[in-house]
């Protein structure tokens, strides 16, 4: 699995197109469910994952306990890398960084973050390949 983070509009897409030639994008922003991705596990295409705040505010809204929507996350990412393994093809997951700017007023919006960053994390630990874009750079974090 290759994680890449950074922030909105840092050129995490175009990172993406660079590195790989056939792709195919499960995007929230397009109305993509997270389980989307199962659809479209074609010989040779790299699936792309992205909006995952997107996902996160539903089960935000869904669902009381951190705990059990980082859970949740964590198995996805658990069934992607076998996935991943057994069709011998990379899934490629594109998440917003948002904990480096100013700690929000609203709690959601402090729950959001806190709890991105925690799904974040777990991403990045299973991950192979995990890269931070910032304002067009790559940096290569593992």
């Amino acid at each position: 699995m290759h994680l890449i983070i950074g922030g909105a509009f840092s050129g995490k897409r175009q990172r993406v197109r660079e590195t790989y030639k056939k792709v195919h994008f499960v995007s929230a922003y397009d109305g993509s469910q997270l389980t989307d991705w199962r659809e479209n596990l074609h010989e040779g295409t790299i699936i792309v994952l992205e909006g995952f705040e997107k996902w996160l505010e539903t089960e935000l809204l869904e669902n009381n306990n951190n705990q059990q929507i980082r859970e949740k996350f964590r198995s996805f990412y658990d069934e992607m890398v076998r996935t991943e393994q057994a069709r011998n093809g990379t899934i490629v997951l594109i998440m917003l960084e948002i904990g480096k700017g100013i700690v929000p007023l609203e709690e959601s919006e402090r729950r959001l973050r806190d709890v991105m960053g925690w799904i974040t994390q777990d991403a990045a630990r299973l991950a192979d390949k995990v890269e931070l874009v910032w304002n067009g750079l790559t940096k290569r974090m593992k």
